[in-house]
């Protein structure tokens, strides 16, 4: 109890602390450590981590919005994980199921649209029938959520680069002015969020210290923060300490 009274006080003064007018425009998060939580937690299958990682993930929502951050995307499901054992994916898409039926009344009380980006093309039909249904149900905010699920960063810059080709040979079948029509201001807009800010600030959790091609190409002149916390176990006081790191540093956009 004194502890946690201690941990009360001590967010108070980072909070206090924090500069707001440095704060990031958009935030990106990987959630990472769910099955190191339930070995390290003794737990008796991942489904409890899982679960316990996305009502963290549901709390976190909501001390970005506190703070008034206007985007947060979130790595949820890489095309690298969807290679993992069937007795692991199947109560984990479960667990993403229950998440997205929830998130629509959450997100709505934050005026936060949800959009899912990825190749969504390879998950299960439930998991993509419950994203489309959450995107439905609360398609546009002020602020806003992007899930990423069978996401993979290279694999994103190359739909970018197939859409562009495909809509400047509508235009032309000169491959010489399609070339010299691609630059990163064109690719850029062909990205799965390019109506978004890149990045200011991304999150690792689990105390893996790569990015893993998220965001790849948003990441150029993003701020890392890994924290050695495993997603389910990730706390308010670990995000207040990540926006110090981020509002203390000197960014300079590779100049």
């Amino acid at each position: 109890m004194a502890l946690g009274l201690l941990y009360r006080i001590y967010e108070r003064n980072l909070l206090q602390g924090l500069d707001k007018d440095r704060f990031p425009r958009h935030i990106g998060i990987v959630l990472d450590g769910h099955r190191r939580y339930a070995r390290e937690e003794g737990l008796s299958s991942y489904t409890e981590s899982y679960r316990a990682g996305m009502a963290r993930f549901e709390e976190f929502l909501g001390w970005a919005n506190e703070l008034e951050i206007p985007a947060v995307t979130a790595w949820v499901l890489s095309r690298e994980n969807l290679a993992r054992p069937a007795e692991e994916l199947e109560p984990y898409f479960d667990v993403l199921v229950e998440l997205f039926g929830r998130l629509p009344e959450e997100c709505a009380e934050f005026d936060m649209g949800i959009r899912f980006i990825g190749s969504l093309d390879l998950l299960p039909d439930r998991l993509v029938a419950a994203a489309k249904a959450a995107e439905e149900a609360q398609p546009s905010g002020a602020r806003r959520l992007n899930i990423a699920m069978g996401y993979g960063g290279r694999q994103e810059i190359v739909d970018a680069a197939r859409d562009l080709v495909e809509k400047l040979m509508t235009e032309t079948t000169d491959p010489a002015a399609v070339a010299a029509r691609i630059d990163a201001e064109a690719l850029a807009a062909h990205m799965y969020s390019s109506d978004l800010p890149d990045p200011d600030l991304l999150i690792r959790t689990s105390g893996e210290s790569r990015l893993s091609g998220f965001l790849l190409w948003q990441s150029a002149y993003a701020e890392f923060v890994f924290v050695d916390v495993n997603w389910p176990a990730f706390r308010r006081v670990d995000f207040l300490r990540a926006l110090r790191d981020f509002t203390t540093r000197s960014r300079r956009y590779g100049k």
